[in-house]
């Protein structure tokens, strides 16, 4: 069974140059399928990435109950210095709580491609850079505390005109010069501004933080802990939650949606494909009829017949994927998106790549099964008889 399998399939293949125009609509058909499904789905890896990259575990983050993310939160200064007085936070060697309340607003900027709109600046405290250890400049200099400055992420310089060192940023009170470049190691933040908190705050008039950020002492306790006594404070109406934990939460939504396009979209592509693949397949039996009625009269069983039409279906479709997938990888991998405020690169993953090469299976199976159980019921006789 087996010799009769790869006899009657490497006919098959010896007959493909005859076949060749036929054959790529199956090839480049599967190639367009699997390269728009991998890019598209690129788009919710490196989404989903970025965000992850900015949660650490070691962390928490606070804020108001009833919000869904620390854009939409309120704190006002008591509660952030209750949260912060909470137990389970880590605390350095002179007493201080590794935490402190952020603020966020929003800097009227332009991107590169000529698109308007707003980009996040994040106030930072004394504890900012210690709270992240991922931080760190690499051009130019750190803000000074007290001074109208900011310093910029490296994905949003890429991303956003007028953000070179010395470039202003304008907010109500004047203009502040961008003084430095910041990398976070690739997460969500390095498509953010910083400036000093408290001068930020009295440039727009804020008296409310966003969130509050602490550092979780050790031990696995910590948590919880922490958790419990802000629950359990009837003068705060907060949440708290890992920074990672978070940061999924944020995320999830989004990346649904980006999943969501990304497959409905493949499904109608490769629906097209399918269609594709039982036509020339049915072609090729069709074409083949009275070579497939002689292996048949000669000995040749059914199954290999079916199967050796099955496998050049499997075979054209991969080789497809294979070329989709690379398309993809050299286009899209490590490229940039900005969504909204959010600034990421897209990601082609070997999992990615994988689920590619499943779905080319599945539609080639489906493209293949019914030409092959014809190709299996050809009638021998009369297929002989046919010119």
């Amino acid at each position: 069974m087996l010799r009769q399998i790869a006899a009657v399939t490497l006919l098959n293949f010896k007959s493909l140059p005859n076949r060749l125009w036929p054959s790529l609509v199956i090839v480049v058909g599967m190639a367009c399928v699997i390269a728009v499904l991998i890019s598209m789905l690129s788009l919710t890896t490196g989404y989903v990435e970025s965000e992850m990259k900015a949660g650490d575990p070691g962390r928490a983050i606070v804020i108001a109950d009833g919000v869904e993310n620390e854009n939409a939160s309120s704190l006002t200064r008591d509660q952030a210095n209750m949260i912060m007085d909470a137990p389970g936070i880590k605390k350095d060697a002179d007493g201080s709580v590794v935490a402190e309340s952020e603020v966020m607003v929003g800097a009227p900027v332009t991107r590169k491609t000529g698109i308007r709109t707003y980009l996040l600046i994040r106030g930072f405290g004394s504890k900012g850079v210690e709270l992240r250890p991922e931080f760190k400049i690499i051009a130019g200099r750190m803000f000074h505390p007290g001074a109208q400055e900011m310093i910029i992420g490296k994905a949003g310089q890429d991303q956003f005109a007028g953000m070179a060192i010395g470039d202003k940023i304008i907010l109500p009170n004047g203009q502040w010069p961008i003084v430095g470049v910041f990398s976070t190691n690739g997460d969500i933040l390095e498509g953010e501004l910083l400036a000093d908190r408290d001068t930020l705050m009295a440039a727009v008039k804020r008296t409310a933080f966003n969130s509050v950020l602490a550092r979780l002492a050790p031990g696995p306790g910590a948590m919880e802990l922490l958790k419990n006594a802000l629950t359990g404070n009837p003068a705060l109406s907060v949440i708290a939650e890992r920074h990672s934990t978070y940061y999924e939460h944020f995320s999830a939504p989004n990346a649904i949606l980006f999943s969501a396009v990304a497959y409905v979209v493949g499904g109608i592509m490769a629906l097209g494909a399918l269609f594709g693949a039982l036509n020339t397949m049915y072609a090729a039996v069709s074409a083949r009829s009275r070579e497939i009625a002689t292996l048949r009269a000669i000995g040749f069983g059914a199954l290999p017949v079916a199967v050796s039409v099955v496998t050049e279906s499997l075979l054209l479709a991969l080789s497809g994927a294979l070329i989709g997938s690379a398309i993809a990888w050299l286009l899209f991998n490590g490229s940039q998106k900005a969504y909204f405020n959010n600034v990421f690169d897209l990601k082609v993953t070997p999992g990615l790549i994988g689920l590619g090469f499943a779905w080319a299976l599945a539609v080639a199976l489906l493209g293949g099964l019914l030409p092959s159980i014809r190709a299996a019921r050809l009638p021998i006789v009369d297929a002989l008889r046919a010119t």
